[in-house]
Formats: structure tokens, sequence, C-alpha cells
């Protein structure tokens, strides 16, 4: 059992300002009163998050933090001391980034992606902008082709956006398979692409069923708006597809070939057009 998690722990003692929950090895840990439901009492489990007070003593809280002890996130510069820089993670007490633990000076007000680490020589949670230190390329993984991923977008280059992958790996979105707005310290769900022969990966933010229906939706409201009709099909330029439909190419040719299937558009040399009315009403409503 350690700091920086949530644990399921068993309510052991009662008193005035809180109660106490057996933490196993960290011993018995306080739960202060204002943490805990009305309906608390001895023997009872309560999820709780684990971290040190302002006293560096153990303590537990209900709240749930903006980031666990081995993840990323993007956190906002509360105060700049002598000894480095505090960040809001959503608890009482800020989490500290020391002066040797930031990749350049940071600022109040700014905010920052950060790795949140238990410090080795006195066991606090504290922080870390210099990600490459936690994020290891040659780390084996486990991550396949059209696998869905969790993303946190860290920074933008030539070929277009770097990402963290679970918390554990970079990845690349390249720009022209990007066909919406992302800002840095977004978090975004999104899909493996490809696993280069040099173990870099590439990602989309474009598979799923979830994300085929989107785009089903979005031609078949195209189509609804122009009289069943769009000149458009799959010989058309990837920028004009772009342009009408917010999609890459092979996002949109995989969108008609599917409606396609189901007998509700049929293409030709001039564009895709619905098959009847009817039938787009039916699957546009379902």
């Amino acid at each position: 059992m350690k700091l920086g998690n949530t644990y399921q722990l068993e309510v052991i003692k009662k008193l005035d300002f809180g109660f106490f929950l057996d933490a196993k090895e960290l011993g018995e840990v306080l739960l202060p009163s204002k943490y805990a439901p009305n309906d608390l009492k001895v023997g009872a489990l309560i999820y709780v998050f684990l971290y040190l007070d302002s006293q560096d003593r153990p303590i537990a809280t209900t709240k749930t933090p903006k980031a666990k002890v081995g993840e990323f996130a993007y956190l906002n510069v509360v105060a700049c001391t002598h000894v480095g820089a505090f960040l809001d993670w959503g608890l009482e007490k800020d989490i500290l980034v020391p002066f040797a633990e930031q990749h350049r000076q940071m600022e109040v007000d700014k905010a920052y992606i950060v790795y949140l680490y238990l410090d080795k020589n006195d066991g606090r949670i504290v922080a870390s902008s210099k990600l490459d230190k936690f994020l290891n390329d040659e780390k084996p993984h486990d991550f396949t082709p059209q696998q869905q991923v969790n993303l946190l977008i860290a920074s933008s280059t030539d070929l277009g956006f770097k990402a963290i992958i679970n918390n554990s790996h970079w990845g690349v979105l390249y720009k022209n398979d990007v066909f919406q707005a992302l800002r840095f310290g977004q978090s975004k769900k999104g899909f493996i692409k490809r696993i280069r022969a040099d173990g870099k990966i590439d990602l989309t933010l474009q598979g799923g069923k979830e994300t085929r229906d989107k785009y089903n939706k979005i031609i078949l409201n195209y189509l609804e708006k122009n009289n069943g009709f769009a000149p458009v099909h799959d010989k058309t330029s990837p920028e004009i597809i772009s342009d009408t439909f917010g999609m890459s190419k092979a996002a949109f040719k995989r969108a008609i070939g599917g409606l396609y299937k189901q007998r509700i558009i049929t293409i030709s040399k001039g564009g895709i057009r619905l098959v009847e009315k009817e039938a787009f009403t039916l699957t546009h409503k379902q």
C-alpha cells in the first residue's frame, strides 16, 4: 500500500475530528470528518486517496485528485517559492515541482504537463515536468493496431502532435490525420494506427464504432440539407473531403462504403445520393 493511490479501507475507529482507517503498512490513517459521509461507521469500507498532510503525515480523503502517482496531468501553478513551484492537483495541499524537476522555470497562473511520483529520499508525492525521464520508448508494450487508448496532447511538431499514450509511451498524431482543434494538455480518446519498425507509435483519432457512427451522421446530415446529394465520391481529393465533412479521405471512404453496403446511399461518378428519403429518415433517427 503506497501513498498517491486510491484504496478501499476499513474504518477501525471514530473520533470527534474524524475516522481512523486501517492502511496496512502505512498504519492507522486519519480521514477528517469533513471528507466522510454522514452515515460512515466503524467496520465500514470506504474508498479513499492517500497522501501526506501539511505536517507530512499520511492522511486520507474522499476527494479525487486530478492525477495519481504514476500518471501525467496538465496542472496549473498556484505559487512559486524558494523550493520550487506548487501546482493545484485538486487537494488541499498543493503538489511540489522542485526546481531540479522543472523542464523550464515555471510561472504562476501557467499550466504544465507533469508526472507524479514518490520521491525516493523522503517518500513525498512530487511532480516533474521533465517528461522524457518517465517515457521510455524502448520499454516493452502490448499495444496493437486499432486499440483504443487514452491520450494526453503534450506538444506540437512539424509532423503534427506528440501525445502521451496511457501514461506510458510517446505517440504521434500526424496533422494530415487530425480534423479537429487540439490544444496542449487536452485529454482525448484515440487509437493506435500503426507500430513502426523502429518502435515508434503512430496514432489516430479515427476508429471504432463510435467514430464510424459519428462520421455516418455527418454525411447523412449533409445529404439531408442538400436534397439528398453530395458531389463527392471515393475519387474526390482529400482537401475537398476535409473542407466538406471535416474528416480524412480514408475515414470518408470507410463511411460511404458502410452506407452503400446498407443500401442507404448510391455512389456514382457524380457523387453520393440517398437511395430514398424514407430509408434515410429511418436510419438517421436510429
